[in-house]
């Protein structure tokens, strides 16, 4: 390890009343620079992250490795930009229709593993569209399975019989996706959220309500990764749910990874309670401690909207905080962690998020 080996990550801020996922990462070791994007936010966040790494990663003009974490716009769509802008060398994500011969048993319907094909080119187009533009710029596509190498990454979650799995599972598997299919489950999401009226209940410390529920199949499709980075131990999550978890925590002896332990932790899904529980928490980051003594041992990242109110779950916060967190949310602002990383002109040290004195019931 040189003196002159650092990382950084950068978290940035998307979305406003909703939540999105853009990260970017910089890592300098032995003196060779590597620049990598993990997912891209919505479709205007691509000028945003092209504006930063640019600004930021001393005027790069090619990106080493570029995922896609799984198919949501609030992670893909910015991405379609990033391809544009920048020479990209490979592009890691998991595009179902290569699998349609493994899957036609999953669909009565369908009998021609061809008509499966364009079936699931329609369910998932933000992965269709990455795809084309990719194969337009000759940028290399992979699959990104479990014990697949992503740079100074490894992958977690999910196993390619995992992911096939969940695309079996999805609930757009059962009609056609349609433009006008998406607005109505965005009315309809809308209207929910009109209608909820969130109840807190105070709670004395250690209180928490994180019991495990479950979260969509596409959310599950996330590639969680793992790195040690000069010693420090990085877990990105994207919104993977408990089932990614479980598989993460079962593959961590195969990669060196002595659990609770992680350094810098990605909450999933901008800090919901369906992706996350106590009994998780506990495996991973370790167990709850007795007393608020104000001491922290770990990093806990949070992207979520400035003015998105049902992200982060205080419950997810406060479990953070139970087991020794900072918590660094970004709200309106991006974060950046690292180890021994070159200091930016108007970047200013982060007020971690306060503990919640109550929760969601």
């Amino acid at each position: 390890m040189s003196n002159e080996d650092f990382f950084e990550i950068d978290f940035l801020d998307v979305g406003d009343t909703t939540s999105g996922d853009a990260i970017t990462i910089r890592v300098v070791a032995n003196g060779i620079q590597t620049v990598s994007v993990v997912d891209g936010g919505y479709k205007d966040c691509g000028d945003e992250i092209t504006a930063h790494i640019q600004k930021h990663y001393g005027g790069v003009t090619s990106i080493k490795h570029v995922v896609l974490t799984h198919p949501d716009g609030d992670h893909a769509a910015g991405l379609k930009v990033l391809l544009e802008k920048f020479t990209v060398e490979r592009l890691w994500m998991n595009r179902p229709w290569l699998y349609a011969d493994q899957l036609i048993n999953q669909y009565p319907t369908y009998t021609d593993v061809g008509r499966l094909k364009s079936r699931l080119r329609k369910a998932y187009p933000n992965v269709r569209d990455l795809e084309e533009i990719a194969e337009e710029k000759g940028i290399l596509i992979e699959e990104a399975f479990q014990g697949a190498s992503i740079g100074h990454f490894v992958v977690m979650s999910p196993t390619r019989a995992k992911f096939l799995e969940l695309v079996a599972r999805d609930d757009d598997k059962a009609e056609e996706f349609t433009e006008s299919r998406s607005a109505v489950l965005e009315n309809s999401w809308l209207i929910q959220k009109v209608l909820k009226v969130a109840k807190y209940i105070a709670s004395a410390w250690g209180e928490e309500i994180l019991p495990r529920k479950e979260t969509t199949p596409r959310n599950e499709m996330s590639i969680v990764q793992y790195a040690e980075l000069n010693g420090i131990k990085v877990l990105l999550t994207g919104d993977a749910g408990p089932e990614a978890l479980d598989m993460t925590i079962a593959y961590a002896p195969f990669v060196g990874l002595q659990l609770p332990g992680i350094d810098r932790f990605q909450v999933p899904h901008h800090g919901s309670r369906r992706n996350v529980s106590s009994d998780l928490f506990d495996t991973l980051l370790g167990p709850k401690k007795v007393i608020q003594d104000g001491n922290t041992h770990f990093s806990a990242f949070i992207s979520a909207g400035k003015n998105d109110d049902d992200h982060p779950k205080r419950s997810v916060v406060r479990g953070l905080i139970h087991r020794g967190a900072e918590v660094a949310q970004t709200k309106g602002k991006s974060v950046r962690t690292g180890w021994n990383k070159p200091k930016r002109e108007g970047w200013v040290t982060l007020t971690p998020a306060e503990y919640p004195q109550d929760q969601e019931e």
